[in-house]
């Protein structure tokens, strides 16, 4: 039912139905707080995913990289790119390997917050990291330079990922073409 929840952004009914279990002496699992990190996500309560994040090191279970994934996609939304920042670095303290999703939800919590220099770092520890990076990866750089008026720096982005298989998007011209006003 919490899955449910999740596929149509219904977070109150998420927690909801995690608060019963937990009063009904059902013990959640990984699934049952992922799927209700995710509804969150999709609600855009990242105060209420950060919680769960912290209720589940409570309660002795171990978050996978899927649920910080939507905990840092969360803030994003929520704009909040210090604590998106925060959960990717604190990923690698729970011994989770970031992926590519992990970094392009951390690059556009940069993008959102106005931290473009953030953002270009990111995308060059993926280089470091072996991590390939992919068209919301690029379409959010692109666009934390553009924000910032670093119209070069957005360029060589449009080129970098010309040098990829990945095909630029209607927001990744829009983006480039805007960083050159």
């Amino acid at each position: 039912a919490i899955s449910a929840c999740k596929k149509s952004a219904e977070w109150q009914a998420a927690l909801a139905l995690l608060a019963d279990m937990c009063g009904a002496v059902l013990e959640p699992d990984t699934i049952t707080y992922s799927s209700a990190i995710s509804a969150c996500e999709k609600g855009a309560e990242w105060q209420k995913a950060l919680h769960l994040l912290a209720v589940m090191g409570q309660a002795v279970l171990e978050p996978n990289t899927i649920m910080y994934n939507s905990a840092i996609s969360t803030c994003a939304k929520g704009v909040d790119w210090q604590k998106a920042l925060y959960l990717a670095a604190a990923m690698g303290q729970v011994v989770l390997e970031s992926s590519t999703i992990t970094c392009s939800s951390a690059i556009s919590a940069c993008e959102k917050g106005a931290q473009w220099q953030k953002a270009l770092h990111i995308v060059t520890a993926m280089g470091e990291a072996v991590l390939l990076p992919n068209t919301i990866t690029f379409n959010s750089a692109i666009s934390a330079c553009e924000k910032a008026a670093e119209w070069q720096r957005a360029l060589h982005l449009f080129a970098a990922m010309g040098q990829t298989v990945l095909e630029p998007t209607t927001i990744t011209y829009s983006s480039a073409i805007s960083a050159c006003k």
